[in-house]
């Protein structure tokens, strides 16, 4: 039986000139071939230290080759073991130190003087030195044990410190400061790693164009934009749609108001929690010559505007939420609404109120232009159906300003067009207000009395901010017509701080900016305008 080759035992040098290299006892093995080299150690056995530069001023051993053998090493470099170093297994004592080997058939191991009878085969490692597991060398002359906890091979490991970027990227490469770019683009290197990516990128162009698009996806992550989207987002995109191909049943541009104002609040209402819809919301109005109000939940808030407007429902020939026999002043329907609905309301109210608002919509688009002349009655008084919307509209912008403080949650007035349309809606309204009012001894008394028509004393509301604009008030009768030439004051407001007065949210004293002119007739039309507010 052949027994297997042994790599790790050499001869010394002998006089029959064979130099030792004979191997092999009789004729187990085969003339003319080469000895099988060892497998070589995987890369996870290999010394840390074989990955690292040398440290100035010391030499790395010589690799091996392809071959499986190590190159020639270094003629300054010793051999062999000292006299002092411990002997590598399977050597004598007494020959420890001279090289001198025994194998099993003789002094000069298999295959020498005593033991020789094989042929002749050549030692592919030549004159090399032999590396034996625990003779305190690795496959590069370290131990292969050694993790550079050595503090010999922590110094070496450490090397000089590195004076500058220059310095490190002249060590570091290409592979590496590629894989830096990501760190640079945060920000996240060291002062070294960033000289050395940034002198890198003066000279690779394809790092450079990397590096500049991880910049700009860093710009992305550190956004300050706000998160909310911008309310008017929805209008544009249908206002750019329809621009592009119209609508072949096109919604009225009175009925514009509306859609925007109860998609806006829907919105709103999809953001919120469901512990949110029982949030404590206070709902303002103006009655009589005093502010009140009236303490509901968010739930509460939508009952309201479903009720109400369930009287355009009615008016336009659909399904009245309440029921049939449901009141129709505005206040007694919502007080109807809660005394009925569920304690207290939750957020299923929602899907109803959404879908009667949808059907308003879709209504009104299908019927044509007769439908604009129909009549929506509020009891004491009615409303044309576009300038009921327009309300309807208004009071849904207003309440749902009064959900989104109570959330906590940003909301934006309507788009100017919108709210200019508002805005005008009460200026129409304030003469029969102000009519109203005196009727019930809140108001002066007229000053000239002038006939339907024609132009009489007037009082100049000046609207300003988005949406604003000027507008003539007629000042002792609502079937006068308000003139420049007639104006005897003046009043200066925010469009939106209208609005609020408008809706009974803050006083008349309060609302003002500016006047100028008759006080009496300011305070009339001031508190005119709060009157036009309700439940």
């Amino acid at each position: 039986m052949n027994r297997p080759l042994d790599d790790g035992d050499h001869g010394d040098d002998g006089d029959d000139g064979d130099d030792g290299r004979e191997r092999g006892r009789g004729g187990d093995e085969v003339p003319g071939v080469l000895r099988i080299p060892s497998p070589r150690p995987a890369a996870d056995d290999l010394s840390p230290d074989a990955y690292r530069p040398p440290a100035p001023g010391t030499r790395r051993p010589e690799p091996f080759d392809g071959t499986g053998t190590p190159r020639p090493a270094d003629p300054a470099a010793p051999s062999g073991a000292g006299p002092d170093d411990p002997a590598p297994a399977g050597t004598r004592p007494e020959t420890a130190g001279t090289g001198e080997t025994t194998g099993a058939d003789g002094p000069e191991g298999r295959g020498g003087p005593e033991g020789r009878g094989g042929p002749d085969i050549p030692d592919i490692a030549g004159d090399a030195p032999v590396v034996r597991p625990g003779d305190g060398r690795g496959i590069h002359g370290d131990d292969r044990e050694d993790r550079g906890d050595r503090p010999e091979t922590q110094a070496r490991n450490a090397g000089p410190p590195a004076a500058d970027g220059g310095e490190l990227l002249g060590r570091v490469s290409h592979c590496v400061l590629k894989s830096l770019l990501g760190a640079w683009a945060l920000s996240a290197c060291s002062a070294e790693e960033t000289a050395a990516v940034e002198e890198h990128l003066g000279e690779c162009a394809p790092c450079a164009e990397e590096a500049l698009r991880l910049r700009d996806a860093v710009g992305l992550l550190h956004s300050d934009r706000d998160l909310d989207l911008d309310p008017m987002l929805r209008f544009r995109v249908l206002e750019s749609c329809l621009g592009r191909r119209p609508a072949r049943i096109p919604v009225p541009d009175w009925a514009d108001p509306y859609d925007a104002e109860t998609a806006r609040l829907d919105a709103l209402l999809g953001d919120i929690g469901e512990s949110e819809w029982h949030a404590p919301v206070r709902l303002k109005w103006f009655e009589g010559g005093r502010q009140v109000d009236r303490r509901t939940t968010v739930a509460g808030v939508i009952g309201h505007l479903m009720s109400v407007d369930g009287l355009v429902s009615g008016a336009l020939g659909l399904d009245d939420p309440l029921g049939k026999g449901a009141p129709i002043p505005p206040t007694e329907r919502t007080e109807a609404f809660w005394s009925t609905a569920d304690l207290p309301p939750t957020r299923t109210v929602r899907a109803p109120w959404r879908d009667q608002s949808h059907t308003l919509i879709r209504t009104v688009s299908f019927a044509g232009r007769g439908v604009a002349e129909l009549s929506v009655s509020y009891g004491a008084f009615a409303l044309p159906l576009p300038d009921a919307l327009l309300d309807r509209a208004f009071e849904c912008w207003l309440h749902a300003d009064d959900i989104a403080d109570a959330v906590d949650y940003p909301y934006a007035p309507p788009s100017d067009a919108h709210l200019n349309r508002m805005i005008d809606l009460a200026a129409r309204l304030l003469p029969a207000a102000l009519a109203e009012r005196r009727a019930a001894g809140l108001a002066g008394p007229p000053r000239h009395p002038v006939p339907a028509g024609a132009p009489g004393r007037s009082l100049h509301l000046e609207v300003e901010g988005a949406g604003g604009g000027n507008w003539y008030i007629a000042l002792d009768s609502p079937a006068a017509i308000g003139a420049a030439d007639q104006v005897v004051a003046q009043v200066a407001l925010d469009g939106v701080e209208f609005c609020r007065l408008a809706a009974g949210h803050i006083s008349p004293e309060e609302a003002a900016a500016g006047q100028d002119g008759d006080r009496d007739a300011i305070r009339d039309v001031l508190f005119a305008a709060a009157s036009l507010s309700r439940l």
